[in-house]
């Protein structure tokens, strides 16, 4: 294999808890795909738990892990998003959001309590949630004229993919998908079809 081409993330949303001297703790796991997703989850949370004193979340997006935030939510810098965040990076997770609602107690539970107490209780819901692994393919588009249709189909043919989307009218268009590793490989072949184009449109 070239590099990793493949990443981690939950199938579905699952919760966890974690309790320290009166203070209760939630967590909430979830798959997601886009910050516009992260912020509609986190507004039905803030519903859910209207009266908790602390939304704490975490996120990572994306196959290469680029995009991520840890938000304490007003409890102590670096208590709490980074230790959700950590729990993240320990399950090797991308595009998941952990959000854990504290109810206070009563009792300050101090800088390593806090740590403690965000750490467990977003692993205890990490621990009962199906990870699922998802290969990272490229997206390519393929623009031709019906004279080129033989060529495109074979090599299409010979590497066993199938169209995800296609436009047959004056000209031709249809785009695929392959994964990452195999991604420059076949992109050559394409390209040595001087009267095509080929270009990469996104990775998925």
């Amino acid at each position: 294999m070239l590099f990793e081409d493949s990443y981690k993330m939950i199938l579905e949303p699952v919760t966890g808890e974690y309790k320290d001297r009166g203070s209760k703790f939630f967590a909430y796991a979830f798959p997601v795909l886009s910050e516009d997703c992260i912020k509609e989850h986190l507004v039905e949370l803030r519903k859910k738990h209207y009266d908790a004193r602390h939304h704490v979340y975490a996120y990572i997006l994306n196959p290469d892990k680029s995009q991520w935030r840890a938000n304490d939510d007003g409890e102590p810098s670096g208590s709490s998003g980074k230790p959700i965040y950590g729990q993240l990076l320990a399950f090797d997770l991308t595009n998941t959001l952990i959000v854990v609602i504290r109810y206070f107690g009563g009792t300050k539970l101090g800088i390593p309590g806090l740590i403690n107490a965000y750490r467990s209780a977003t692993k205890d819901a990490l621990d009962q949630a199906e990870i699922i692994e998802k290969k990272i393919e490229d997206v390519y588009e393929v623009s031709f004229e019906y004279t080129d249709m033989n060529q495109v189909m074979k090599i299409l043919k010979d590497i066993n993919l199938e169209p995800i989307v296609t436009d047959f009218q004056i000209s031709c268009k249809l785009q695929f998908k392959i994964r990452k590793n195999d991604s420059e490989r076949i992109y050559e072949q394409f390209k040595a079809i001087h009267t095509l184009k080929i270009n990469y449109v996104k990775t998925i």
